[in-house]
């Protein structure tokens, strides 16, 4: 394994740690803005659900700028990219700072989505073409530890800064840690580039674009009284039916923008339909509790960080266990199992009362938090297990995509509920007892992701987990797979 100049770390630690200062950034970002919606919502005089806006602007912008990472940085360099990407990052992330009305907070989230949408699947990208598939699980990891540490910190990070101070400092910690990107971007990360260029492909990139942002949109807005529900939902069908245009597309195009052929890879497709099913629940999770520990139980943001972020500090714990367990049992063993006990930690907070206390619930978010960490860990390590180098920067692109669209479609979802349940008892405020049957309806989507998961071969990406189980015989093995 390479290392780098005047340094005496490998490659396959060195890379996943900058490019986790990206990722850091970002997660940061996210949970410090879930942990601070409510005192925004106050000092802006908006609806804390309708603040939902802040954090689906920014998925909706990287949906759409998510599939022009790879074509860039194949064509101009994975250094530059990641750069630049990381500069209009922390410059969305000023001008959020300096926001003083709702639709301020939303452009300024959208600048930061166009900057996220280059940041980490750019960063990924150099990861999977400079680490050998046997080291990817491990790199993946080294990854993920110190991004971990942004969800750790951003819970009460947040609640401090907005309970002494002002919730606009939230978004310009950022800059900092922009600056120090940039510099080890600038020294360490290699400017790895396709050998073949291909010409950008502009109406899929139309088609994809207008699809995903009107789906994620008509979505956010079926929780929303900006909008009459049959305008959403026709929002959602035009949607639908530009992403159906794109597929037609897609079917002849040479050089999609989102290549689906990407799907006839049984590892592929089982990492990003399960994997996106899953994380419906965990991106409602982060926008609930804090909503449900605040409104419903009467904590400051500050008393609410503090328990937010034992899922994430639990996450953390896992990453030195996941290659181990996957070498162990093998994914498919582990993905079903696991999909089962982390979608049920995901409805624990269903079980929360004001009088629960609070170590019960640090427990409980703790031991969650594990869990659902060791299933993001398989899903991304098994996405890129079978996928060839010239067609790496297509699959990280369309990943990122599925991932981005199902986060938001869990914001999306959790807002709707919330709104169903006060709409059906007649309230106008958030109480305690609204919050179970959300909590539930998420656990119950990302328990889903099993019936992907139990349809994997036994043998499913084995080069990469390095486990080594029983052989089945070829016709079963085909049926399996599908």
């Amino acid at each position: 394994m390479p290392t780098f100049p005047n340094t005496r770390v490998p490659a396959r630690i060195l890379v996943p740690l900058i490019v986790a200062c990206a990722l850091f950034m970002e997660n940061l970002d996210s949970t410090v803005l879930a942990t601070s919606l409510p005192e925004i919502a106050r000092e802006l005089g908006e609806n804390p659900i309708d603040l939902k806006l802040a954090l689906t602007s920014y998925l909706l912008s990287l949906a759409i700028f998510i599939p022009v990472s790879g074509w860039l940085a194949d064509r101009l360099g994975a250094r530059l990219v990641f750069r630049a990407a990381i500069a209009v990052f922390a410059l969305g992330s000023a001008l959020a700072g300096f926001s003083s009305s709702m639709p301020e907070i939303i452009a300024a989230r959208i600048v930061q989505g166009m900057g996220g949408a280059m940041m980490v699947p750019v960063g990924r990208l150099v990861i999977l073409r400079t680490v050998p598939k046997s080291e990817l699980v491990g790199s993946l990891a080294w990854l993920t530890i110190p991004a971990l540490i942004g969800p750790v910190l951003g819970p009460p990070v947040g609640g401090f800064i907005t309970t002494y101070f002002s919730w606009r400092w939230i978004f310009w910690i950022n800059l900092p840690i922009a600056a120090l990107g940039l510099v080890l971007a600038t020294l360490f990360i290699p400017d790895v580039r396709a050998e073949e260029r291909t010409p950008f492909d502009t109406k899929g990139f139309l088609l994809s674009g207008f699809g995903l942002a009107t789906v994620v949109s008509g979505s956010t807005a079926l929780g929303l009284d900006a909008l009459p529900h049959w305008a959403a939902v026709a929002m959602l069908g035009v949607g639908a039916g530009a992403i159906w245009l794109y597929v037609r597309h897609a079917e002849t195009a040479e050089h999609p923008i989102l290549d689906l052929k990407l799907f006839r890879i049984p590892t592929f497709r089982a990492a990003i339909v399960g994997g996106s099913l899953f994380r419906v629940g965990i991106g409602a999770a982060p926008f609930l509790l804090p909503l449900m520990l605040q409104l419903g139980f009467g904590m400051t943001p500050f008393q609410s960080g503090m328990l937010t972020f034992a899922s994430a500090l639990g996450a953390l714990v896992m990453k030195f266990t996941a290659k181990p367990i996957l070498k162990r049992f093998g994914f498919r063993a582990v993905m079903v199992s696991n999909a089962l006990v982390a979608a049920s930690m995901i409805s624990v907070p269903a079980l929360f009362t004001p009088a629960t206390p609070a170590f019960l619930m640090l427990v409980a978010l703790l031991v969650g938090g594990f869990f659902r960490s060791l299933q993001f860990t398989a899903v991304n390590a098994l996405g890129y297990a079978d996928v060839d180098q010239a067609r790496m920067s297509g699959a990280t692109s369309l990943a990122s995509v599925a991932q981005q669209l199902s986060l938001s479609v869990g914001v999306s979802v959790a807002a709707l509920a919330l709104e169903s349940i006060l709409a059906a008892r007649g309230g106008a405020t958030l109480q305690a007892g609204d919050f179970p049957i959300a909590f539930a309806i998420i656990g119950l989507i990302s328990a889903a992701s099993v019936f992907i998961f139990a349809r994997m071969a036994p043998d499913a990406g084995e080069e990469v987990s390095g486990h080594v189980g029983p052989r089945p015989d070829p016709v079963t093995a085909a049926r399996e797979r599908g």
